[in-house]
């Protein structure tokens, strides 16, 4: 296809198309005359996964470049890939060293270790982790860290449902464009289904009777669902 279709096929402005050639984010087109390219489904993957990084992952530029780089690389097993992509989504938010940071870090490295997981405790996520730990405390909410267990177990099932998703995917730009998806509004999705969780929970346990029906439908702790809820009085 001509540039003007990959453009269309794919959403990205021509321009945008020839900026991204030129930084190396996507390989040049064929050359079939001295001012036309041939371009093809390949080069429209590429694109897909480059809107995947800046616009759901976030990445800037440079970044997409690294995760592209590690893409290209045959010789690197898919693990690595998917790795090296999942370090590059998990933010952090730059906790200063000292004791709190160090214990927490600790923390988590007991966790990986009960838990019989094989990662590294220091890799990005498990550094975003004792992040949140040394939040948790300087917020006064130490205790919620006995939580960690639960977290974990209920991690494990979901961890392993997105994978199964990635599975199914074969060409490898195919797998990282479904971790980015995956990490970014995966987690957006299981957020928001624990809120739902939440207010179903609160409902059952602190309404009682009062909440008549509506505990079971999400009425009650919902701001939303109460208001959209008849009482039943009229």
């Amino acid at each position: 296809m001509r540039i003007g279709e990959l453009s269309s096929r794919s959403g990205v402005p021509v321009p945008t198309i020839k900026f991204y050639v030129r930084e190396g984010l996507l390989p040049a087109g064929e050359l079939t005359s001295p001012n036309q390219a041939s371009y093809g489904s390949g080069h429209e993957r590429r694109l897909r996964l480059i809107r995947a990084l800046l616009e759901v992952g976030g990445l800037p530029l440079a970044a997409i470049g690294e995760v592209l780089r590690v893409v290209e690389d045959a010789e690197q097993p898919v693990h690595e890939v998917l790795t090296a992509v999942a370090r590059r989504l998990t933010p952090l938010r730059g906790v200063e060293p000292g004791d709190e940071l160090e214990d927490a870090r600790e923390e988590v490295a007991e966790l990986v270790e009960r838990r019989g997981w094989r990662v590294g405790a220091r890799g990005a996520a498990g550094e975003s982790l004792a992040e949140v730990i040394v939040a948790l405390r300087r917020a006064g909410h130490g205790s919620f860290v006995e939580l960690l267990d639960d977290y974990a177990a209920a991690a494990e099932p979901v961890a392993r449902a997105d994978l199964d998703y990635v599975g199914r995917r074969v060409a490898r730009e195919d797998l990282v464009e479904s971790v980015v998806v995956g990490t970014v509004l995966g987690e957006a999705m299981f957020a928001a289904l624990r809120r739902l969780a939440h207010a179903d929970t609160s409902a059952r346990a602190y309404d009682g009777d009062a909440a008549g029906g509506r505990g079971a439908g999400g009425g009650a702790g919902d701001g939303e669902g109460a208001r959209g809820v008849p009482d039943g009085d009229g």
